[in-house]
């Protein structure tokens, strides 16, 4: 369990800073938008499992290639849910940014990001969700370590209630970090908590 816990979490740091930055950008620039959008369009269609013999051809299946499918699953939630935050942003908002000659980093800091927060934190849980979906399908496929290749043994020794204990704690441990991430940006961002409340 520790060896997946590892694994998700490194690859859902690298996602969530990954989808956060450029579904921010795509939200913000319209050229940026026009260049990226139709081509991660396209790679979201394909089926994350789709990936996997191709990522193990190249990445073989060492840790490298778990934290690469981890990405790879868990970028295309956050990003997309980061830029639809960023492009809802109201344009009176951005007026008022543009009145008083806010400079790039301001605007997104103080405009943009408070608006897309509700959003991003929605990206953020369907992203570590998906996480443990690549991990467990991952180590099922191909691996020597982690819950789903313990699964994947017990399934050979015809031992069901191995499994179903494997699936049990990793509902458990999504759900405590689940937690986890709602307490952080409470602590981050209490605006958003009071104008729910309100």
């Amino acid at each position: 369990m520790l060896i997946s816990l590892s694994r998700v979490i490194k690859g859902y740091l690298l996602s969530a800073l990954l989808g956060v930055v450029i579904g921010s950008l795509i939200g913000m620039s319209r050229t940026i938008n026009e260049l990226l959008l139709p081509m991660i369009t396209v790679i979201r269609q394909i089926p994350m499992i789709a990936w996997i013999p191709l990522i193990i051809l190249w990445c073989g299946i060492g840790e490298e290639s778990k934290v690469v499918i981890i990405v790879l699953a868990a970028f295309f939630p956050i990003l997309v849910n980061a830029e639809s935050g960023i492009a809802q942003t109201p344009e009176s908002f951005l007026e008022v940014a543009r009145l008083y000659k806010l400079g790039w980093w301001k605007t997104f800091s103080k405009v943009y990001l408070p608006h897309a927060i509700p959003q991003i934190l929605v990206g953020l849980k369907l992203g570590l969700g998906v996480s443990w979906m690549a991990v467990v399908a991952s180590e099922l496929i191909a691996a020597t370590s982690g819950i789903g290749y313990r699964m994947s043994n017990a399934r050979s020794l015809m031992r069901p209630d191995i499994v179903i204990v494997c699936m049990l704690v990793i509902g458990i441990v999504g759900i405590l970090m689940d937690k986890a991430i709602g307490i952080i940006f409470e602590l981050f961002t209490p605006w958003v908590e009071k104008k729910r409340r309100d």
